[in-house]
């Protein structure tokens, strides 16, 4: 099945799409910025992510976000200036004013057997892009995909995280994503979240962003639609999950590889 989000095509034996940003906003500087840097390294389909709130921090001290109505309207703006657009929502009430400026809601890991927020999502029109959690089988996130689709709404994302592997940790099996594209909808490969070590750190979650690139290659090679990746200038002093995020500088040499492998995978064969 062929989604199309704010001009931007997933599946369908389109070009890998990239989402990538920070990991929330940090202020309209930041976003500006980033923004277009990333569009300007992209060289293909790209949708900006970031959150307006991260409602599941591990600490109470961490930063969360400027706010649902401020996030609002950042990212419109962004939206007005031809970004496509992606934010994540963590309660039902968040949906219809999150989908003011965004053209793709996201759905956290963490949430995604919510019934009330995923029909609330689905109701908004929005594409919606359902992270699996890391406690689910890769068959199982079928059921919150119905659960959206049942509001007629089907224009859905698949996104693979990793899974909960012991402590601290995840790992990625990349049968999931051969499973996940068993389903009508496009398949999503969460690059940096994927390298994180969930409470790893003193307060905060650790990462091992060194691993991301030869994930994202691998998960390319197995013919997802998108690559989902946080990016950041300087992750060391990001406000939110700078320990695995990929730095600015290292995004184009990442990407075109990235790109190589997915038009090899994605060519005709004779």
């Amino acid at each position: 099945m062929r989604i199309e989000a704010g001009g931007v095509t997933f599946g369908g034996g389109a070009p890998c799409a990239l989402i990538a940003g920070p990991c929330v906003i940090e202020s309209e500087e930041h976003v500006q910025q980033l923004a277009h840097a990333l569009r300007g390294m992209a060289d293909g389909p790209f949708v900006f992510k970031a959150s307006f709130d991260k409602a599941n921090r591990t600490s109470l001290n961490s930063y969360r976000g400027p706010g649902l109505r401020e996030g609002v309207r950042i990212l419109s703006g962004l939206r007005a200036q031809g970004f496509t657009v992606l934010t994540d929502i963590h309660e039902p009430a968040q949906a219809e004013v999150a989908a003011e400026g965004a053209d793709i809601l996201q759905i956290p890991a963490f949430l995604c057997r919510q019934t009330d927020l995923l029909l609330a999502a689905g109701r908004t029109g929005r594409t919606i892009n359902i992270k699996k959690g890391q406690f689910l089988a890769p068959g199982d996130l079928l059921h919150a995909a119905d659960k959206v689709a049942s509001t007629g709404n089907e224009r859905i994302l698949l996104t693979e995280r990793g899974t909960s592997f012991g402590y601290h940790n995840l790992v990625v099996d990349m049968r999931s994503l051969a499973i996940l594209r068993q389903s009508p909808w496009p398949v999503i490969f969460d690059a940096t979240h994927s390298v994180q070590l969930p409470g790893g750190g003193a307060g905060v979650s650790g990462g091992q962003p060194e691993f991301a690139a030869t994930l994202a290659r691998a998960a390319a090679a197995a013919g997802i639609d998108g690559l989902f990746v946080e990016v950041h200038q300087a992750p060391e002093r990001a406000l939110s999950d700078g320990a695995n995020a990929l730095r600015l500088d290292l995004f184009p040499g990442f990407w075109r590889r990235v790109q190589a492998i997915d038009r090899l995978v994605k060519a005709p064969t004779f």
